[in-house]
């Protein structure tokens, strides 16, 4: 016989609930506590529960960031020190840019150092300066005469000049005379003045316009 049939032949009196059997009363009281529970559960606590996962999340993005910006704060003065160091090199390095009345005393010393090691110049031809962001670029196309180790001496020399010389695109073949030609360009460089600099920005930006225009 089936639950529902054994409940009819109780004949329960839904008016008189307080009459019913031990039992059967037990029942209707947990099913009633499961059906609170369950509707508790997915009314009140289930949205709370998601709601408490995102803010979980949140406060964990906002840790991260705390820390991360933290350590930024807390390496500040290491920061500023390594700026001051940077801006130090860079005062070196700027001064070993020439200006434009010592450009020329370069070329003499690099023509010097050639000849001192027994290079013979064939050509030494200064090209047009080449303003790039806040320096010239200088270059001069060079042709010597001489031996390898005479070479060798030469480019040594002229790295270790005060001010800032570069040698590129070297190529050396032998003469028909006795010995070998280098033919390089050397690069010096020359620091601009505020007003050389805007002029220079200037210039790209005419240039960029016309460009754009065709």
């Amino acid at each position: 016989m089936s639950l529902a049939g054994d409940l009819q032949n109780l004949n329960l009196d839904f008016n008189n609930m307080g009459s019913w059997p031990v039992p059967v009363r037990s029942i209707v009281v947990f099913l009633v506590c499961v059906g609170v529970l369950a509707a508790g559960y997915f009314g009140v606590i289930s949205p709370k529960l998601d709601q408490l996962a995102m803010v979980e999340e949140e406060e964990l993005g906002l840790r991260a960031s705390f820390e991360s910006k933290q350590a930024k704060a807390s390496a500040l003065d290491q920061y500023k020190q390594q700026m001051v160091e940077i801006e130090d090199s860079f005062g070196v390095l700027l001064r070993q840019l020439p200006s434009k009345t010592e450009v020329a005393d370069i070329l003499s010393e690099v023509s010097s150092v050639g000849a001192v090691n027994g290079l013979n110049f064939t050509l030494f031809q200064p090209n047009s300066e080449r303003p790039l962001e806040f320096y010239a670029e200088l270059p001069i196309n060079i042709k010597v005469n001489g031996e390898y180790h005479q070479f060798g001496r030469f480019v040594s020399d002229v790295a270790q000049l005060p001010r800032i010389v570069t040698l590129h695109d070297f190529t050396i073949e032998g003469t028909q005379s006795s010995g070998f030609m280098m033919q390089a360009e050397a690069k010096t460089y020359r620091y601009l003045d505020e007003d050389e600099v805007s002029a220079a920005g200037g210039s790209k930006k005419t240039t960029a316009g016309r460009r754009g225009k065709r």
